[in-house]
């Protein structure tokens, strides 16, 4: 004998958990996004100008300057665009970015030990950023 009443059961499906992105490492692609851009913007100029001082100098002493201030900007403009992609890598949690930038880190700390500059801002900055993207990979595949 029933009384009348349906009983439903409703399954609820979630999406997997994704990774969250440390605020760190936000902040870090952030803060090397902007210096990517800046020297990519820096190598920009330094070719373009040094085009123009080659092309309107001619033949004079500025000419030497001209062609190797050109190529000097093309490799720091690449260099930029080098940074950016790495930015856009942690952003994205990328292993390899973070591969690549613990390997910058610890070529900067050993460049500073070489130079005696143990307790140099840029010493102990990359020491505490190396630390921490140590202990932040766990968030990146």
């Amino acid at each position: 004998m029933t009384d009348g009443t349906v009983t439903t059961t409703t399954t609820t499906y979630s999406a997997p958990a994704t990774r969250s992105r440390p605020l760190g490492v936000a902040i870090l692609s952030v803060l090397i996004g902007i210096y990517g851009f800046l020297v990519f913007l820096a190598g920009l100029l330094l070719a373009v100008g040094s085009a123009a001082l080659q092309s309107i100098s001619g033949s004079s002493p500025f000419h030497v300057l001209g062609v190797s201030g050109v190529v000097a900007g093309i490799i720091i403009l690449v260099i930029g665009l080098i940074v950016l992609g790495l930015a856009v890598g942690l952003w994205h949690l990328r292993m390899w970015a973070l591969v690549l930038t613990i390997l910058f880190l610890l070529f900067e700390v050993v460049v500073y030990g070489l130079a005696g500059a143990f307790v140099t801002f840029g010493f102990i900055v990359s020491i505490l950023l190396l630390i921490y993207l140590v202990a932040v990979s766990g968030h990146f595949s």
